[in-house]
């Protein structure tokens, strides 16, 4: 892996990950603080809910790791499949689709997290629409290093 690459994880996965902590705040209605400590509930259960600072800071450790991965994933894929930095744009919007799928179907649901109610169609949309930018920051940092 090129140090231009392995940059471009760190820097996507990190600008993906705290915009994220944003718009889940704008679209849950909640201060940034209250959205990390929900984060940090995937680990360390419903506690976190009452936990103050300390339960903040574990979930954006968490978040940035995520994310990191997240990016990491993508990145190592372009290595294989060079069409993932080339065409990003499309490519940024699948793997966006795609992390939401699997955040809300697999890793959410086998977390420590405190079960929620369904959602409804305009809060899944928001959440879609904040996947799809994640994965096109993650994608547009893959296609700067690789051009």
């Amino acid at each position: 892996m090129s140090p231009c690459l392995l940059a471009a994880i760190l820097i996507g996965g990190t600008i993906a990950g705290i915009l994220d902590i944003g718009a889940a705040a704008a679209i849950n209605r909640m201060g940034p603080m209250a959205i990390l400590r929900v984060i940090a509930s995937g680990l360390l259960g419903p506690k976190a809910m009452q936990g103050g600072a300390s339960a903040s800071a574990v979930g954006f450790l968490l978040q940035l790791a995520m994310s990191i991965v997240i990016a990491a994933i993508y990145g190592l894929a372009s290595l294989w499949l060079p069409i993932l930095a080339s065409l990003w744009i499309a490519a940024g919007l699948a793997y966006g689709v795609g992390v939401y799928v699997v955040m809300t179907y697999i890793v959410v649901p086998f977390s420590a997290a405190p079960s929620r109610p369904r959602p409804g169609t305009s809060k899944i949309a928001k959440d879609l629409l904040a996947m799809l930018g994640f994965g096109l920051i993650i994608a547009d940092a893959v296609h700067r290093a690789s051009f």
